[in-house]
């Protein structure tokens, strides 16, 4: 078992060092790169007891689904509350022209989504 102390020492030389970064030293991956983004989301609520729901995120026309920066997948999240499953649905999801959200029943007081996807607008 590791004495507290020594634990104690190593987090603060740990947070220590993460102050001694000169952010002026730091880069991020540049804007350009990725063009800008539109973000677009539904959501629903449901009561104990009720059964899945279903919703669309809007798909601005002339517009693409934009991949997380480094791969190729679909630039997408899910937040929820309460105890439901959400996912996006494989079978009424296209990511061209109609993107669907979906969760189970909702088996805690309330439950809540929200389906959010990033879209590139540029033209490129």
């Amino acid at each position: 078992m590791v004495d507290m102390s020594i634990a104690r020492v190593l987090m603060l030389a740990a947070f220590q060092a993460l102050l001694a970064v000169n952010p002026s030293e730091v880069s991020a991956q540049p804007m350009d790169d990725l063009g800008a983004t539109t973000e677009l989301s539904c959501s629903f609520g449901m009561a104990k007891g009720e059964a899945g729901q279903t919703c669309q995120v809007p798909f601005p026309e002339g517009c693409l689904v934009a991949h997380i920066p480094g791969s190729k997948k679909p630039w997408a999240t899910i937040s929820k509350g309460g105890a439901t499953l959400c996912k996006f649905d494989n079978k009424a999801t296209d990511w061209k022209t109609r993107i669907t959200g979906v969760c189970g029943r909702c088996t805690s007081p309330q439950c809540s989504a929200q389906f959010h996807v990033r879209f590139n607008c540029s033209g490129r």
